[in-house]
């Protein structure tokens, strides 16, 4: 398919977007077991039909700057693999992702954590990977920023590991929104921070955006939504299935999932 030109407020364009995962593969427990499935029937597995897992089916909207998109859906819906989609991570089996500007997707605040060194001393290693085009003085002022932010005090200085999982979450949260990008995909990394720093880094989400671009929010928590977004994308058995309104998708969502309404 031919990429789709996307306007000067857009920061993302997702056209026809399918993903389909090779369920043979995944069925084997490791490359192994993959391996020997292979010689023990090699007829069957050279010419008989792959079953396939659509993860994602026939997905198309887009993100312009502004946008403050929430998406939702139940476990299993195809979320993630769109997001991991969405900054590149993964490649559509049809359909186009087109993006414009810098990309920063979080799908896990502490996978570069050291949990044996100090709360500022982790700050400092993932500002370093998050951002290491900056200059060292730079670097270290977005460090102080974000760690003011995160009013951590005297923990700031105590092992990682000792932190409850709010605190862990309102450090690395406060690092990786420290610097404005053109689209920030965060995907559940707000489970574990307590309320009042959600709202707090919401508004330091919506600041970013005013500098900059978009933000893409993945979340089983309709509060979270309601905090951080204007637009709400519904993800149901691999297909979009909404697209709009907060409460409105939040409605919808609930009666998918079976609560009562909002």
């Amino acid at each position: 398919m031919n990429s789709i030109s996307i306007s000067e407020s857009s920061i993302a364009k997702v056209s026809n977007l399918k993903l389909a995962y090779n369920m043979d593969f995944y069925e084997a427990n490791n490359l192994r077991d993959f391996f020997i499935k292979g010689v023990r029937a090699p007829i069957d597995f050279l010419l008989k039909p792959k079953e396939k897992f659509l993860a994602l089916d026939d997905i198309s909207f887009e993100v312009k700057r502004g946008d403050r998109i929430g998406i939702l859906g139940i476990n299993g819906s195809g979320k993630t693999t769109l997001c991991r989609c969405l900054s590149g991570m993964l490649v559509p089996s049809e359909g186009s992702v087109e993006t414009h500007g810098e990309v920063r997707p979080i799908f896990n605040t502490t996978i570069s954590v050291l949990p044996e060194l100090t709360g500022r001393e982790n700050a400092e290693m993932l500002a370093l990977l998050l951002f290491p085009d900056l200059t060292p003085e730079e670097r270290q002022s977005l460090v102080n920023e974000g760690l003011a932010f995160a009013e951590l005090g005297d923990f700031l200085d105590v092992p990682f590991k000792s932190y409850s999982r709010g605190m862990q979450a309102r450090l690395c949260l406060s690092v990786i929104t420290a610097r404005p990008c053109d689209l920030l995909i965060l995907d559940e990394v707000f489970e574990g921070a307590d309320l009042s720093f959600q709202k707090k880094i919401s508004k330091r989400t919506l600041s970013m955006i005013e500098d900059s671009g978009a933000v893409v929010l993945v979340s089983h928590f309709p509060e979270h939504i309601k905090l951080s977004c204007n637009r709400v994308l519904i993800i149901d058995k691999s297909k979009l299935v909404f697209d709009g309104d907060v409460d409105k998708g939040l409605n919808l969502y609930n009666k998918i999932t079976g609560l009562s309404q909002v």
